[in-house]
């Protein structure tokens, strides 16, 4: 009798197991199908997936393949990365000439021949590298501009304009909900392009120094100079150095400005010759309005 009650409590309890399992199962099998869900859309860079999120919201599912901290010149995507290529619907990609595009964009499209590609520099004026003005050369995109055009928010909104119309072709029928979101999100921008000017239009020294010449699309819009240290993208020699002691001190600079992750010893060097200090320029941070407008308020810190 005790036999037979001890086999039934344990049937019991392995039923038990059984339907928790089933359940934990089932709830997982959910999760992996909601995340299938939506477009699945590949960008290059964190600020164009911030532009894809703020018009695409729920209906899109965004990978980066260029992490934050990494860089476009020297990255490779993952397995994992290339999976989610060869599931996707769109590549948005930025189309100025960004290194990592113009080395893995056509082995990332023998990945997924469907996917729309949307070319994110279109109707956007390419600018020469260094086209703020200064001293370098600093990266070279297609035929030697500038491929950092996200940098202006009025290219930025460009860039939106370009990615809408790319959902737009793949799910027609939320063209309302795309454009709706787009609409709110340009004038975010634009309120952005007003608040610059207006932040700017005291600030009578408009010279500022960077070691990586990827704000020259800021500075051509709002009529800055840029001063850059870098040589053809290189570490400049002692000559070069001296150089931009010169015209910092010329141009009454105490402050260099630095990508995040880089260690450029000249700016160091530089900022220690003129008494100043070396401050980060993020050109891809992932909240684009937000560090815009602190990468703004620095560099008019460092001009007045």
């Amino acid at each position: 009798m005790r036999t037979t009650r001890l086999r039934v409590l344990e049937a019991a309890a392995l039923a038990s197991v059984l339907v928790v399992a089933l359940v934990v199962s089932g709830v997982a099998c959910g999760q992996d199908e909601e995340q299938e869900d939506g477009i699945g859309v590949i960008v290059t860079i964190p600020p164009l997936g911030d532009f894809v999120s703020k018009v695409g919201g729920e209906k899109v599912r965004v990978t980066v393949m260029v992490p934050a901290g990494a860089s476009p010149h020297t990255y490779d995507p993952t397995p994992s990365q290339m999976t989610s290529v060869a599931n996707a619907d769109m590549y948005a990609k930025v189309g100025s000439g960004v290194e990592f595009e113009l080395v893995w964009m056509d082995r990332i499209l023998e990945q997924n021949e469907d996917m729309l590609v949307v070319n994110c520099a279109e109707g956007v004026q390419l600018m020469p590298v260094n086209g703020g003005g200064g001293n370098g050369e600093g990266d070279r995109g297609q035929s030697g501009t500038d491929p950092h055009i996200w940098m202006s928010p009025l290219n930025a909104m460009r860039m939106v304009e370009n990615i809408t119309d790319g959902l737009v072709q793949i799910d027609p029928d939320s063209r309302a909900y795309f454009e709706e979101r787009r609409d709110a999100y340009l004038q975010e921008l634009t309120e952005l392009d007003q608040d610059i000017r207006e932040d700017l239009a005291g600030v009578a020294n408009r010279a500022f120094m960077a070691y990586h010449d990827s704000l020259g699309y800021l500075a051509a819009e709002y009529e800055l100079t840029m001063l850059v240290i870098e040589a053809e993208g290189k570490e400049p020699k002692g000559a070069g150095i001296a150089r931009s002691i010169d015209l910092a001190k010329e141009h009454d600079i105490d402050v260099i400005f630095a990508s995040p992750g880089s260690s450029p010893g000249s700016a160091e060097v530089i900022a220690r010759e003129i008494g100043g200090r070396v401050a980060l320029a993020d050109s891809l941070a992932a909240d684009y309005v937000s560090n815009m407008r602190d990468l703004t308020a620095e560099l008019i810190l460092s001009m007045e």
